[in-house]
Formats: C-alpha cells, sequence, structure tokens
C-alpha cells in the first residue's frame, strides 16, 4: 500500500532542491524519455519527484549506462541469475583503476560493498544509490573519494521480488507509489539467509563477498514499525561483538556517521527503534546483536564491519532516498578517509581470531535487564480498546510532536559461550558432503582424512533434551537442545572433514558447527535425522527385558527411586518400558549424539 502523503509541498520542495522535475501530476515516462534519462543516468524515481521507481528494466540499463558514460571508473558486472532467470548486477566505480578483485587487493585499496533491495519492497537503497554514484562520479559528492576506495554497488539484490510489484506490498509505508516484495520467488527472505544459504541470490552473493572481500558491507533497508520523528538508525558489528579491536573501530565509525546525518539535519538513532512489546511505546527498546542470519550480524564473524541502515518508513520517499543518499556518500567519505586503517585492523583481526583454540567465545549476545532513560523525539499516542480487535489499539497522532522518555536496554553483554576446541571440528563421513557445502559458501577452510582414526580421543555433544519447532521457518525445521561437550573414544572413518579452528574465520566455522549457536547447521535443521528414534522394542519383549535387568540390585534400586520421585514416570507404562529400554544393549547409542567432534589434536 502506498500511504498518502501528509505534506505533499514538502517532497515537492525537496525535489525541486534537488533540481528534480515536480512531483504532482508528473506523466509516466515514454520510452524515449526514458533512453534519454538512462543516457543522463537520471532514475525514475528522480524524474517523478520520487513517487514513483523504476522496474527492474531500469536497473539493467543504468548499469551498462554508467559503465559506458564512465568507461574508466565504472564496470558493470554480472554475479548470478535468480530463479525466474533474471541477471543479479552490481555496479563497481573507483578512480584508481582498479575495477577487480586482484587489482584491488595487489593496490591494498579498501571495498565499501553497498547493497539495496534485500527486501525489495524497501527500495531506498536502490534510486539513493544510483543518485550517490551519478554525483560521487561527476564531483559533485566526496571530491577525491573514489581514488581510494573500490565501491560496488548493488543496487538490487532481491530482484525477483522486486517485480512483483504492486501498490499494497508495503503497508506501513510511505511511497513509491509501487513498489516490490519482501521475500523472493521461492519466497525466502534473504535477510534471514547469509549463514545458511538456501536462496540461489544469497550464494550468488557470497560468491561476489569471496571475490571482493569488502572491509564493509552496507545494507539499506526502510523499518516497519511504529510512527515517530526520527527518521534513520545505523546498527555496526563489530561494535557490541566480535574482535575488540575492530569493536572500537566500528563504534568509531557509528559515531561519525550520526554525526555526519545529524549535520545535515537528520535525527538519526544507534539502535533498531523497535518496541519490547509491540505496539506499546511505553514497554521501551532492547538493543542486540543480530545473530548471523542477519546481514550485520554476518560479516562480524568474518572481522569486517556490518553495517544495517533503516530509513524510517512513514517518511516520505523523497526525504527517504535523499537521507539514504547522504548515508552511503557519508560511508564513502569514510571508507576513504579510514579504509586502509580498517584493512589493517581487520588482517590483525584475522590473525588474532587464529589463535583463539583454548579460549572461550560467545555465541550469541544479549542485552543485561539495565535500563536507561533516553530521549525520544515521537508523537502523542493513545492506547485505547478497540471494536475491530477487542484488544488495545495504538493510534499515533503526527500533528503532535512529543518528547518521549524512552527506557532502554543497551548493555549488550556475551550470552552462551563455549570453549574453543584445541585443534577443530571433526565432521564425519556421512555428513561431510553436508558441511563442505556450508563451509565452501563461506570460504572455511578444511581437509578430507586420507586415513581412519580409530579410537580417536575425542569430544562429543549428547543431548538430553531436543525440541524441534512446532512451524518451519524459512522452509526449514529448526531445533533446539540441551546438553553439553564430553570426552568419549570413537572411531572416525577415512573421508571425514577436519575443519581447524586456526583460521581467520574461526568464529564463522564455530557458528556453523556449534550446535548450540543461534544459525548453525543443527539449528536450521540439517541433522534432525540424528534426533529420530528409528527402532523400537515391542511393548511384550520389553516386560521380560526388564523382568531380567530388575535382578540386579542396582537396577531395581534406581527403578523404585525414579517412580517414587516422578508420579508422571510412575504413571506413563510406556516411559517405564523405555526406562529399561535405554539401558540394554539393543538401545541405539547414536539417538541424540550430536554427528559432529570437537578434537584437541590434529589429525595426521
Amino acid at each position: 500500500m502506498t500511504r498518502p502523503s501528509p505534506a505533499l509541498p514538502a517532497s515537492l520542495a525537496l525535489a525541486l532542491l534537488l533540481g528534480l522535475a515536480p512531483a504532482t501530476g508528473a506523466p509516466a515516462a515514454t520510452t524515449a524519455t526514458r533512453t534519454s534519462a538512462v543516457a543522463s543516468l537520471v532514475t525514475e524515481a528522480e524524474r517523478s519527484g520520487f513517487q514513483r521507481t523504476g522496474r527492474y528494466a531500469e536497473v539493467l540499463a543504468l548499469c551498462d549506462a554508467f559503465a559506458a558514460r564512465y568507461p574508466q571508473a565504472v564496470r558493470c558486472i554480472e554475479f548470478g541469475t535468480t530463479p525466474e532467470g533474471r541477471p543479479m548486477k552490481a555496479l563497481v566505480a573507483s578512480r584508481s583503476g582498479a575495477l577487480t578483485p586482484g587489482a584491488a587487493r595487489s593496490r591494498g585499496l579498501p571495498v565499501l560493498l553497498v547493497q539495496g533491495g534485500i527486501h525489495a519492497g524497501e527500495v531506498d537503497g536502490k534510486d539513493a544509490g544510483f543518485l550517490a554514484l551519478r554525483e560521487l562520479l561527476a564531483g559533485e559528492a566526496a571530491p577525491g573519494a573514489l581514488d581510494d576506495v573500490v565501491l560496488v554497488f548493488v543496487p538490487v539484490f532481491n530482484a525477483d521480488g522486486h517485480e512483483r510489484f504492486g501498490r499494497w506490498n508495503r503497508p506501513n509505508q510511505r511511497g513509491p507509489e509501487e513498489m516490490g516484495w519482501r521475500t523472493t520467488a521461492q519466497n525466502y527472505n534473504l535477510n534471514r539467509d547469509y549463514v545458511k544459504a538456501d536462496a540461489p541470490e544469497m550464494r550468488a552473493m557470497l560468491g561476489l563477498v569471496q571475490a571482493w572481500d569488502p572491509i564493509a558491507y552496507v545494507d539499506l533497508h526502510a523499518t516497519n514499525g511504529a510512527q515517530f520523528e526520527h527518521d534513520i538508525s545505523v546498527q555496526i558489528e563489530p561494535l557490541h561483538s566480535g574482535d575488540a579491536g575492530l569493536a572500537r573501530a566500528g563504534l568509531a565509525l557509528r559515531e561519525a556517521l550520526l554525526a555526519g546525518l545529524t549535520e545535515q539535519g537528520s535525527l538519526p538513532l544507534p539502535f533498531y527503534p523497535s518496541f519490547e512489546v509491540h505496539d506499546d511505546p511505553s514497554s521501551g527498546i532492547v538493543d542486540g546483536v543480530a545473530p548471523p542470519r542477519f546481514s550485520h550480524g554476518y560479516f562480524a564473524l568474518r572481522n569486517r564491519f556490518g553495517i544495517l541502515v533503516e530509513t524510517h518508513s512513514w517518511k516520505e520517499y523523497p526525504v527517504r532516498v535523499r537521507i539514504t543518499r547522504n548515508l552511503v556518500v557519508g560511508m564513502l567519505e569514510q571508507t576513504a578517509r579510514h579504509g586502509r586503517d580498517w584493512l589493517a585492523a581487520a588482517a590483525a583481526a584475522d590473525a588474532r581470531a587464529a589463535t583463539l583454540a583454548g579460549t572461550t567465545v560467545p555465541l550469541e549476545w544479549v542485552a543485561t535487564d539495565r535500563v536507561r532513560t533516553v530521549d525520544f523525539r515521537g508523537y502523542a499516542w493513545t492506547r485505547t480498546p478497540s471494536e475491530v480487535s477487542g484488544t488495545l489499539a495504538t493510534r499515533y497522532d503526527e500533528t503532535t510532536p512529543q518528547l518521549w522518555k524512552m527506557p532502554l536496554r543497551d548493555e549488550i553483554v556475551p550470552g552462551r559461550r563455549v570453549p574453543v576446541p584445541g585443534a577443530g571440528y571433526l565432521v564425519p563421513p556421512a555428513h561431510a558432503a553436508a558441511a563442505a557445502r556450508w563451509l565452501d559458501l563461506h570460504g572455511i577452510g578444511y581437509r578430507r582424512l586420507a586415513h581412519a582414526l580409530p579410537a580417536a580421543s575425542l569430544e562429543v555433544f549428547r543431548a538430553s533434551e531436543w525440541r524441534p519447532a512446532a512451524a518451519s521457518s524459512e522452509g526449514r525445521q529448526r531445533l533446539e537442545l540441551e546438553g553439553d561437550w564430553a570426552p568419549e573414544t570413537r572411531d572416525v572413518a577415512a573421508g571425514a572433514l577436519f575443519v581447524p579452528v586456526g583460521q581467520p574465520r574461526a568464529r564463522l566455522a564455530m557458528a556453523i558447527l556449534e550446535p548450540q549457536a543461534p544459525d548453525s547447521m543443527l539449528a536450521w535443521g540439517e541433522f534432525n535425522n540424528a534426533f529420530e528414534r528409528k527402532e523400537y522394542m515391542e511393548a511384550y519383549v520389553a516386560e521380560d527385558v526388564a523382568r531380567d535387568m530388575l535382578r540386579d540390585p542396582a537396577v531395581r534400586a534406581a527403578f523404585e527411586r525414579r517412580l517414587a520421585e516422578d508420579a508422571a514416570f510412575a504413571a506413563s507404562a510406556s516411559a517405564r518400558l523405555e526406562w529399561f529400554h535405554r539401558r540394554h544393549a539393543s538401545w541405539d547409542e547414536r539417538l541424540g549424539l550430536y554427528p559432529v567432534f570437537r578434537t584437541a589434536v590434529t589429525p595426521p
């Protein structure tokens, strides 16, 4: 849905300020107009005064047009194909002459990757990115910055979703008139897919990232949520999480970006403005660190900066595009100024990550209960009973700005922590192909064992309980479990994978292979079969087995103690018989055994 603008004259004034055509009554472009506009590198958004946005064909045409206009500074590259057959395009821009990954590396230039349209209804990044790029190349913005930076700009990550065009695709957003859809043609939410990489688009993006190794990855969005005056939020990791040296640089970068946005008239926030209790501003806001299924959580584990940018969806589209443009230009300026220092810091972080063995690292981060009160620029609001929903409904009055005293929990500390194995992980041959797919996508090193490891001293994880999710998520059934690592001797066959922790992406390897990590292979259901019981003992057989086992005084005492202490167990015939089956030699010892092991010794 395209919400009506409450202040169209402001949009018109901004459009005129940008030197654009008036928004009101702007006619649809003819073929000749479009051809001329592409030649002048002007988008449909600009021609319409930011009332409309162009279709994906415009992205393809502009990609070629920028490269044709600036052959020494821009390349239009294709890095994948969507399930519906659309080419995935990126523009590489630099005045340095380094327009390939190898050239950027050899010159020691920082690479900045800016991505729009991962949620293709939140299309601000596409139009803002093209506007910023044109100004950068013309020397109208950040003069000289492209001499010291390689910019990789992906206008629309989710190209198939972009072409699911409609007026009602974003009911919580003002403009443009029509926009794309949140998910892909296969209904994947790409900003939940960075680790598991089920979507072909994500696998293509990870290939692009592997090739260019950007020091910073900027993911451009528009929010959902409440109505207030703040117009953009910027979150960066590492800052709360990840390598300590990079976190210090991340904090400095965030403060510089926020200061620049403030100087240009924005009201930026350093946290995502979502209430702890949905639709209730009085409940406050809880900051945090996103798990690596999200872009900014993922890049921290690669020892690179992940930056989530969210313009406020209730601001008019021309306002959102201008603010996003300011952010992109500001980020390029910061990269030109500090990018080589960031590269050095990232190299040091890579070296430190390769020495994590024997330490303890967090698998997740949480906000403490410490609350502070901050000033938050909102509007007058009420929560009153609704005859529609039958519950309290929130209503905002945008004509009455109001300073909220917002409860904020933003003290972030490690949550679940685990020791890093002494040498690495072993994945048995039965699961090697599945693990290799994940590891290859993320550039994590491993090798296959040429010889078996008989009676190897390992750590294994046996689950004491496990809980499959009641509903699917992103086409998978997630799994949670309780348990712990413990020493055990097991045979490991030739063909197993050894994944060393002595490598720069050790944290990312652990995020994938630690069973209790929030986006691990196990968490996303890759090993659910290991937690499904497939063999049984008939009840009449179990009766005889139980009577035979009860001849052992220790077994009888343990059974009687369980009966006395657990009424539910005592009342369940199946639970009582299973108690004996679990102690019998026929019980499947692999049930609940996580099929990835840890080793303190590097295998030969």
